[in-house]
């Protein structure tokens, strides 16, 4: 074998030798030094990692957004015989478990779980208000379902002549004004109703 042959053999087996160490070596590098621990990450959490060769830094929101807010128009009557209208502004922040969001009791894996029975004996005043609300919206759908009908009953006949089809169009049309009444009538009263 010649001379050049020999250097060539002895490069690439050096060169090899090397990289195999320099693998091994960035593979073990900094292990122990930086052991980076991820925070629990939920559908509202937030975080922010700084990495760093000396350590890293971790910004962390657990509930994030932390506030929200609800801004309801509340029109009253006013003025002789109720004929204006006084508008008053409400701007309330609640949490996401609190009870603005959850309704009555909150018991979900990330509230605290109270029983409805010790709920309402403990705030007699919040049932109340929750008992009047759903009677109020409750009548209201009731009321609006039957005004719906009775629009959708009246323009019934209009389509009851189409062949094959006009009987089922006429019981769909009065059947789909009297969800619609239900729907207005309801959200009319949870807007209007003080107790919603």
């Amino acid at each position: 074998m010649s001379p050049i042959k020999w250097f060539a053999a002895i490069l690439g087996l050096a060169v090899g030798v090397t990289h195999i160490g320099m693998i091994g070596m960035v593979s073990r590098r900094n292990t122990d030094k930086n052991p980076v621990t991820l925070p629990e990450i939920g559908p509202y959490s937030s975080y922010v990692m700084d990495v760093k060769e000396d350590g890293y830094q971790i910004s962390y929101k657990a509930n994030d957004p932390k506030t929200m807010y609800i801004t309801k128009d509340i029109k009253t009557k006013a003025g002789f015989l109720g004929l204006s209208s006084n508008t008053q502004k409400i701007v309330e922040e609640y949490v996401m478990d609190g009870k603005t969001n959850q309704g009555a009791p909150v018991s979900n894996a990330r509230s605290w779980i109270t029983p409805y029975e010790e709920f309402t004996k403990s705030n007699p005043e919040v049932s109340q208000r929750a008992l009047a609300c759903i009677k109020a919206q409750g009548s209201a759908e009731g009321t609006g379902r039957l005004v719906g009908t009775s629009v959708g009953a009246a323009a019934a006949p209009a389509v009851s002549s189409i062949p094959f089809v006009g009987w089922v169009a006429a019981g769909w049309i009065a059947m789909f004004g009297g969800e619609q009444g239900a729907d207005i009538g309801g959200n009319m009263a949870k807007e209007m109703n003080k107790n919603c």
